[in-house]
């Protein structure tokens, strides 16, 4: 057998795909999911059959959530469905489970947004003719780093998503992919910490492991000299913020507060960091590659998520 377990059987490929990606994004609404697998159809009741396939086979199951005066599923797997698809071996495996109480919990409104920045690059991907897919976005993956500001201590940036977009140039015959690392903001926190997020994406960037040289003469190796970064990506992600949770003319406030914070603190001026922000429903609307990006720090002018000036995008 080519897998120490078998797989869930007698399961439509919908039914699967959905079982990959609620083992990927942990807990997703019936509208998500149908936008994400099946935005085909036009109705979803064949994707409401497959998902109820999964909840009595003892893979998935339900919370509602009241919506709009209205109550809408949202899905995640049991402990026997998370089972089911590592025993596959087709997706890296998360540590994390799903539960009741975790899915009516807190977290559930920022794990949904989170889904939905998500979901909006897939849309747009589709409509411009580029990759983007339901599972070509993960969430919460830590990245281990030091920080000189914080001597002696193992730091974590964990990302509420890191994403990957193949962006396809039909003139220039040209396929670039970029990634992305993802904060969803929803209005929950002050800015003052939404900028402390800033630093730790640029301590990220600055950071180069260093090996003892006692270590390193037994080994026979040298010291690391690139960042750590670069052994996880070619090149350091863009750092997108999309901001819902609030009316687009206080998220309009909350931006400019950002860039004022960022634009008066050295430790990032000098950084050279990449990031700019956006609205949720600015991105659902317009999508990535328009000029709906703010950057975090320098001009003013809006740029798309190449986070660069409109002026040099031609």
């Amino acid at each position: 057998m080519p897998y120490p377990h078998t797989g869930p059987t007698g399961l439509g490929q919908i039914a699967q795909q959905s079982a990959q990606v609620l083992y990927q994004h942990r807990l997703v609404s019936t509208r998500q999911l149908h936008q994400l697998i099946t935005p085909h159809h036009t109705r979803t009741e064949y994707l409401r059959r497959q998902l109820h396939t999964l909840r009595k086979a003892g893979l998935a199951e339900t919370v509602g959530r009241r919506l709009s005066g209205q109550t809408e599923l949202l899905w995640w797997l049991t402990e026997k469905g998370a089972n089911a698809v590592e025993s596959v071996g087709l997706l890296p495996q998360r540590p994390y489970r799903m539960s009741p109480e975790a899915a009516l919990g807190p977290l559930q409104e920022h794990t949904l947004a989170t889904v939905e920045t998500g979901l909006g690059f897939v849309d747009w991907a589709r409509r411009l003719g580029h990759e983007c897919g339901p599972l070509d976005w993960s969430p919460e993956t830590a990245h281990y780093y030091r920080d000189d500001a914080r001597p002696g201590e193992d730091l974590r940036l964990i990302p509420d998503a890191v994403l990957n977009y193949v962006h396809t140039d039909t003139k220039a015959k040209q396929r670039t992919l970029l990634t992305f690392f993802i904060e969803v903001d929803r209005t929950q926190m002050t800015i003052a910490r939404l900028a402390q997020k800033l630093h730790a994406y640029a301590a990220y960037h600055a950071y180069t492991p260093q090996q003892s040289a006692n270590r390193g003469a037994k080994a026979g190796r040298r010291a690391p000299t690139a960042p750590a970064w670069r052994y996880r990506y070619p090149v350091f992600p863009r750092l997108l913020l999309v901001l819902t949770g609030a009316s687009e003319a206080r998220l309009a406030r909350r931006i400019a507060d950002l860039r004022s914070l960022a634009a008066s603190d050295p430790t990032l001026t000098a950084t050279g960091l990449r990031a700019g922000v956006t609205t949720l429903s600015q991105l659902q609307q317009q999508g990535p590659f328009a000029p709906i990006f703010a950057p975090v720090l320098g001009p003013a002018e809006p740029t798309d998520a190449w986070l660069r000036p409109i002026s040099l995008a031609a």
